[in-house]
């Protein structure tokens, strides 16, 4: 318990400048608290986002602000049918004046890139942008260059219009390690949001408050976040309920579950686990931590039937049994 404590006085004055973040990110995003919070958790636990909701709910904008707050680059990709690969990692130019190829490098290479509505790109852009996230580098030119260093990527989607949408495969989207889904706005936080934002001057800009150099070290501790063997056993019981319902005494599942998480799901789970507990200035891993992230990273990583869609049920009701079911340690 000595490293524990070790470890949670350490959290807890590295992660003083992602509460100024956090912050300065609110100073402008009314509500959308959770949609903030997965962002950082992304960022923390260096695994991509995929943000879905309608229009107009400021997913671009949460995005824009939390690299502005880091002061990291960013770079903002509209996804068109009309979509290159090139047009997303870049190419080779030809200087006509001198006669020498250069390569101009795509809006890729950012820290913070927002693919927005990723699924009106076709499969070949998309599989760049999805290679470009796994491998943290791309080839151009037949040389293999690097992205820069912190590199998220926060894609969204329209679940309304899908007409001229190419969706992302089940292996993609897997990628992802977590999947936000962002809600209205309550009465009062929509009112806060006309007060601040329904000018056409003046507007609120975000600050600077940090640097991405300061994730590094927040990363390094978070590996060393404990992780007890009780709680450990917990996440593997809730990966093998998604797998083996029956086994947890969810047999009226198994018909509903067409496919459970895999192995990097659970790997994607106790990442996410231990960034909300570093937010929440902890060297320890609890259940209510892996409870509190567990739809955003399992929800378009549980697979239902067809058999599940005719009745109305989703993912999201098959997770929450699974997690209402599972004894907790």
């Amino acid at each position: 318990m000595t490293d524990v404590r070790a470890v949670t006085e350490k959290i807890e004055r590295e992660s003083a400048f992602l509460r100024d973040v956090l912050s300065e990110v609110e100073r402008v995003i009314v509500g959308q608290r959770a949609l903030i919070d997965g962002m950082l958790i992304g960022l923390l636990a260096d695994g991509h986002i995929l943000i879905e909701g309608v229009p107009g709910l400021a997913k671009s904008m949460a995005a824009q602000s939390l690299a502005s707050a880091l002061g990291g680059t960013f770079r903002r990709i509209q996804f068109t049918p009309d979509l290159l690969p090139s047009d997303l990692v870049g190419t080779q130019v030809f200087d006509p004046k001198t006669g020498v190829w250069s390569v101009r490098e795509g809006p890729v290479f950012g820290n913070f890139v927002l693919a927005d509505e990723i699924n009106r790109a076709p499969a070949k852009v998309q599989s760049a942008l999805l290679e470009a996230m796994q491998e943290r580098q791309v080839t151009l030119a037949g040389e293999t260059r690097a992205l820069p260093t912190p590199f998220l990527v926060l894609a969204t989607q329209n679940p309304v219009e899908q007409e001229g949408t190419y969706p992302l495969p089940e292996a993609q989207v897997d990628r992802f390690m977590l999947k936000l889904v962002v809600d209205y706005p309550t009465r009062e936080e929509e009112r806060a949001i006309v007060e601040r934002m329904a000018r056409t001057t003046h507007k609120l800009a975000v600050r600077q408050v940090a640097s991405p150099e300061q994730i590094f070290p927040a990363r390094e501790l978070l590996d060393r976040i404990y992780v007890d063997e009780k709680v450990l056993g917990y996440l593997v019981d809730l990966a093998f309920a998604t797998r083996r319902p029956e086994e947890a005494g969810l047999k009226d599942l198994k018909p509903l579950i067409l496919y459970g998480i895999s192995p990097r799901g659970t790997i994607m789970l106790t990442q996410a686990a231990r960034a909300r507990a570093f937010l929440e200035g902890r060297g320890y891993v609890t259940p209510h931590d892996i409870k509190s992230v567990a739809l955003d990273v399992l929800r378009h990583r549980v697979i239902t039937t067809y058999e599940a869609e005719a009745e109305g049920i989703g993912s999201e009701q098959v997770i929450q049994r699974v997690l209402d079911t599972v004894p907790v340690p």
